[in-house]
């Protein structure tokens, strides 16, 4: 579906909002409809649309496919699901049971135009084409290639933290193949909904020799391959653009081990960092907006203006801008301001028409002074001033003064020696000095170890970073020098402002972009898929290469670098493994700086604590990992193939019977002959009280009374 390329790339981050409603909305236009989720297009609806928005356009109700639910052959029905084997399962279950009138299905990914599933893998399609059931109630399938997971403007995961030990634990090496394949088709997704058809290059480390250095270039591949049969099968893909060609840059975990180790000062990244945040479908902190009242939470999203305008803020700057921001924000409802003089009728009107707005962003304030407060008071009580300054010089491999550092090893003793310094903050210490030194002999390893006081299994996370490509341990007579700075360090330059001496530090996918817009990037370190095709774009100047030359004539090759005001060359960032929040920045930094349109993507996003056990768990035996790959494979509930019921049969009985039993009536006293006239009140005189209106002995009776409770003739449930 092509047309997904027209979607709002600006909308706060959520690329899909407009695709689904609009999906929606021409499903059955003017109809009223039931819209049909499963479990994980549930999340990704759940996480950019709201449920109001969707009950506007038609929709009388949402139903998740797994459930129980009344089949109601009067209305249409629209599927948006997930293309996994259950969800067709569940998908054929109500065709066959022919549970709502038409069928639209809505497939969340899929790249191969097929007929009817027009998504599916082939067994998948095979099933849905020979349906008979299918083709008589399935009036239009589409997809939307949405199977991911937009978090902010440039930022999207796909919500895997499993991704991280299938492609790095020694054990999952048989799943890597089809787990890139899953990548791939996600990535693809990506591409497809902001319409670029890019140029691939992707990280190849050339002084690696670790079992994961291939990684990028088998998943680059996997990556072309789809996009080209994506191409191939949509004469509509790329749809003509403006904008330069953009490129898709595909790397991992492994081009910088120290971006998810180090201290990092600017908002977003120590709110995660240091911060007890809860994270799942959404971001929640607990703050109490009152000291009165218990904390609850609160989100923390692309809705908060705040957040979004000093997510990337250095915390020095934050705490003072905030404080003078909330000042203004009072200034401009002066009609909450305490006055001593008596309200007036004017002044009430004022205050409750603009009461919603100042309690939201006075609730808003509240959450980010209370977040900046608790993150500074940690700061302070764990002495990361000292430590950050020593992860600086490890990092960057310069001093405060942009020198090589002395006594290192020195200050990391003195640090792991201290009672402040909290358990991890020693154990990322310790791996970061092992990175610098490129590597210790082993009982030097132990020591530092000893002075730190780290459990014995902190050890395994040290020697698991070989599976990454890092070098913790050398030998004797070793004489590899220490780490080699391939990317991350720059020129010695002054100190720009005070608190630059604890952010000196920038991720070396920073420095990738920066060099990628300047197309000074190193063709061997990060090689085309395509060489023959695509590097000749290099060498011209990405600035001049045209996405719209792909599919028409109009010659691109004169342009002159564009303005401000041109369209932005986009880049897709893609990195396997886990994401930072200091490379989100980056991103966003690089954009600015370089006039250009960059988005992260990410299996998923990594906080230190995550990371330290990530790596920790590439020793332990995999079945206690819990990877997906090893769970039962889900299969679609049972209910949904339960045949209904036919209703039972009327009882048979006689017309006299069926008359009589209309004719009488319960008392307390035994049944009696309804009275219906003169007649029947003289029949009733005429009946001997021992027989009770029947001629036969009384213990027959008993014996018919018993009979008749037995089956309910005459019972009265009170």
């Amino acid at each position: 579906m092509a047309g997904a390329s027209a979607i709002s790339i600006q909308q706060r981050g959520k690329f899909t909002i407009i695709v689904i409603l609009d999906t929606i909305r021409n499903a059955d236009q003017g109809e009223w409809k039931v819209l049909i989720l499963d479990d994980g297009s549930h999340k990704l609806v759940d996480g950019v649309v709201r449920e109001d928005d969707i009950l506007e356009l038609n929709v009388t109700h949402i139903e998740r496919i797994e459930d129980r639910r009344p089949a109601n052959k009067e209305m249409d029905a629209v599927y948006l699901l997930s293309p996994l084997p259950h969800i067709v399962d569940c998908v054929m279950a109500d065709l066959e049971r022919q549970h709502y009138r038409r069928t639209f299905l809505i497939w969340t990914a899929g790249l191969a135009p097929i007929a009817l599933c027009a998504v599916l893998r082939p067994d998948l399609q095979v099933r849905l084409d020979k349906s008979a059931m299918a083709r008589q109630h399935v009036v239009k399938a589409s997809v939307l290639n949405i199977d991911y997971y937009p978090r902010e403007s440039h930022l999207v995961t796909f919500r895997d933290p499993w991704s991280f030990p299938t492609l790095f634990h020694p054990a999952c090496n048989h799943l890597v193949a089809q787990h890139m394949e899953d990548l791939a088709q996600k990535i693809v997704s990506i591409c497809v909904s902001l319409g670029e058809y890019p140029a691939i290059r992707y990280y190849s480390p050339q002084s690696s020799n670790h079992e994961a250095r291939v990684l990028c270039s088998h998943l680059a591949r996997f990556v072309q391959t789809q996009l080209d049969e994506y191409a191939k099968n949509n004469n509509d893909f790329p749809p003509p653009s403006p904008r330069p060609r953009g490129l898709l840059i595909i790397t991992d975990r492994t081009l910088d081990l120290f971006a998810p180790l180090l201290h990092e000062f600017t908002y977003q990244a120590m709110a995660h960092d240091l911060l007890p945040l809860i994270e799942g479908d959404k971001v929640l902190y607990k703050a109490s907006l009152d000291q009165a009242q218990p904390g609850k939470d609160q989100e923390i999203s692309e809705k908060d203006s705040i957040w979004v305008k000093y997510r990337h803020l250095h915390m020095k700057d934050l705490l003072s801008q905030l404080v003078q921001d909330f000042n203004a924000f009072k200034a401009q409802n002066p009609q909450f301001a305490d006055s001593e003089g008596p309200a007036t009728i004017n002044t009430i009107k004022d205050m409750l028409a603009g009461l919603p707005k100042f309690q939201e962003g006075k609730e808003a304030y509240s959450l980010h002074l209370t977040m900046t407060q608790d993150a500074m008071s940690v700061f302070q009580e764990r002495k990361l001033a000292d430590v950050a300054s020593v992860e600086q010089s490890l990092a960057t491999g310069l001093d405060e003064d942009y020198r090589k550092p002395k006594n290192l090893a020195d200050q990391v003793i003195r640090l792991l020696d201290d009672d402040a310094i909290l358990f991890p903050d020693r154990l990322r210490l310790i791996i970061q000095y092992l990175l610098y030194r490129d590597g210790l002999l082993p009982t030097d390893v132990q020591k530092l170890l000893f002075h730190a006081r780290l459990p014995s299994r902190d050890s395994e996370v040290i020697y698991n970073l070989e599976l990454l490509g890092a070098h913790t341990t050398r030998v004797l007579k070793d004489s590899r020098p220490g780490a080699q700075y391939q990317f991350g360090k720059r020129e010695a330059q002054p100190p720009l402002n005070n608190e630059s001496g604890l952010s000196r530090f920038e991720p070396a996918l920073k420095v990738v972009l920066e060099d990628l817009s300047r197309s000074t990037l190193d063709q061997n370190t990060f090689p085309f898929t395509k060489p023959h095709l695509d590097a000749a774009d290099a060498f011209m100047g990405q600035d001049n290469v045209s996405q719209a030359s792909l599919r028409s004539a109009k010659p691109t090759w004169a342009r002159t670098r564009p303005s401000t005001t041109e369209p932005k060359q986009r880049i897709i960032v893609f990195m396997a493994g886990g994401a930072t929040y200091s490379e989100s920045r980056a991103c966003y930094e690089v954009s600015r700086s370089m006039n250009k349109d960059i988005y992260l993507a990410s299996t998923h996003m990594l906080t230190p604590s995550l990371f330290l056990r990530q790596v920790g768990d590439l020793s332990v035996d995999r079945r206690r990992l819990d990877l997906p790959a090893d769970r039962p494979k889900p299969r679609a509930p049972d209910h949904l193939f339960e045949k209904a019921m036919p209703p039972p049969p009327p009882a048979k009985s006689s017309p006299a019977l069926n008359d009589s039993m209309q004719r009488m009536q319960m008392t307390d006293g035994g049944v009696h002959p309804r009275p219906t006239g003169g007649k029947e009140q003289d029949f009733r005189q005429q009946i001997p009280p021992s027989s009770s209106g029947s001629g036969r002995p009384a213990k027959d009776k008993d014996k018919d009374g018993e009979k008749k409770k037995k089956h309910h003739f005459f019972s009265s449930k009170r």
